[in-house]
């Protein structure tokens, strides 16, 4: 199964939940309520938001936490990059070197195109979105228009056989 760290949908959870009232300065007590995310897990999110800089944090007594940009333009894929570090499929995706397949790899490159469009995805879907009533669609097709090579209706690419002739 593909999926996102827990850190992460928290993250995006939590986030969500600042992005309902933008301009406030939340607590992390406010937060954990809002949310139900136990305190101890919405502190170490918040920090790891925090140092990777789609959360800002202010001291002091009337300190907390707030967006440093309006929600509409704070993408999901900011919030899981913070989080989690480069999104990829694959760690060829977003650390060459890390394979020793690398050079011979057959799939790499369409690995990477996978790892194009779940990114560019990510990006249209922003939180203003994510705190709205309903997710808007996101528009793919321009995505798989620049990504995917455009096959007829029906058609199937020739298949190779192990030999090299087609099959």
């Amino acid at each position: 199964m593909l999926r996102m760290s827990k850190l992460a949908d928290y993250g995006t959870v939590i986030m969500t939940a600042m992005a309902r009232d933008p301009d406030a300065v939340h607590s992390a007590s406010s937060i954990a309520a809002a949310t139900g995310i136990a305190m101890p897990t919405v502190s170490k999110v918040l920090k790891v938001l925090t140092r990777g800089g789609v959360v800002e944090s202010l001291r002091g007594t009337n300190g907390g936490y707030l967006l440093p940009r309006p929600p509409g333009r704070i993408t999901l894929a900011e919030v899981i990059a913070a989080v989690d570090g480069p999104i990829g499929m694959t760690e060829c995706s977003t650390t060459p070197g890390l394979c020793i397949q690398e050079a011979v790899c057959a799939v790499r490159a369409n690995w990477q195109k996978v790892n194009r469009l779940i990114y560019e995805a990510l990006q249209q879907v922003t939180l203003a979105d994510m705190a709205g009533p309903t997710l808007r669609a996101v528009d793919i097709s321009a995505i798989r228009a620049r990504s995917i090579p455009n096959h007829r209706a029906g058609a199937t690419p020739a298949r190779k056989s192990i030999d090299g002739g087609h099959a």
